[in-house]
């Protein structure tokens, strides 16, 4: 079984930090890119921000200049550090990965999702 288990959400302020973690569990091959995406109760899932195995980036216009994401192939994990947290971040976060694991190939695995709450 391959897996992804997010974790660090949490309640903050406005202006706050948080750093969400994802660890791949399973016998991983490669990793071709991981990521976060996130959903807000009556909103469409959008991309927050991904990342290649070379390090590679790409961020949404809303999270440029106070997110930043990080991978780790080492360890099979991708984090994601969120920086002057406003309320409109307020959604659940989810990982999403493109990897190979136990001899398959797993183009969109995704996590069950972490809860982060901006709230004063």
């Amino acid at each position: 079984q391959v897996q992804l288990v997010e974790s660090g959400g949490g309640l903050v302020q406005p202006g706050g930090s948080l750093r969400l973690s994802c660890a791949a569990s399973g016998t991983i091959s490669s990793i071709n890119a991981m990521g976060w995406y996130r959903q807000a109760p009556g909103q469409e899932r959008e991309l927050v921000a991904a990342i290649t195995r070379g390090g590679r980036t790409n961020y949404a216009e809303a999270v440029k200049g106070r997110f930043a994401i990080s991978i780790d192939n080492a360890n099979n994990m991708v984090h994601l550090q969120m920086n002057s947290l406003k309320p409109e971040d307020t959604a659940v976060y989810y990982c999403c990965a493109d990897l190979t694991a136990w001899g398959r190939r797993y183009p969109e695995l995704w996590g069950r999702g972490t809860l982060v709450t901006v709230s004063s």
